[in-house]
């Protein structure tokens, strides 16, 4: 796991609190890579933004099987991130709308970063999980206001970039 420094823009909120977001303060993108496996699964990913000395993790985006039903919905296999499952994904109410998302095939894929966060300290998690496959975390930290900045995963995650509006 590669760590970089990373900076975002920011509105004041006051009281330190992560604020909802009324338009994007950037882009980050995540990128899956193509594996060369026999059997190949797109993977669950899960990204959230936390207070970098603790507090709640806020999702901002969350991909996994959500049309798939029956016995074995595709929620169930959420717990398999297990870093953010722990987080605050197990009580996250799924679907949520503007977070959650259908797993994506390999490429680059882009997510809006929410403006008003309260200037300090932060952590950007991106988390993969695959079926017959590995699981990977890549943390970068963040400091508010700011930049943009870059970090690379080992297997399962590519690139993980953010640009600031």
């Amino acid at each position: 796991m590669r760590s970089t420094s990373l900076l975002l823009p920011a509105v004041l909120t006051g009281a330190g609190a992560l604020a909802t977001p009324a338009a994007a303060a950037g882009t980050i993108s995540v990128t899956i890579p193509r594996l060369s496996v026999a059997e190949y699964h797109r993977p669950y990913v899960a990204v959230w933004l936390e207070p970098a000395g603790g507090g709640a993790a806020r999702t901002l985006a969350v991909w996994y099987d959500v049309k798939k039903g029956g016995n074995e919905p595709g929620t169930k296999w959420l717990a398999d991130l297990r870093t953010w499952w722990r987080k605050g994904g197990r009580s996250l109410k799924l679907p949520a709308d503007g977070v959650s998302g259908a797993t994506r095939a390999p490429g680059t894929h882009q997510i809006p970063m929410p403006a008003g966060i309260a200037p300090g300290q932060y952590v950007l998690n991106v988390e993969a999980a695959r079926e017959t496959g590995g699981r990977e975390l890549v943390s970068v930290p963040v400091s508010v206001p700011a930049a943009a900045a870059r970090a690379t995963g080992k297997g399962e995650l590519g690139a993980i970039t953010l640009s600031a509006r």
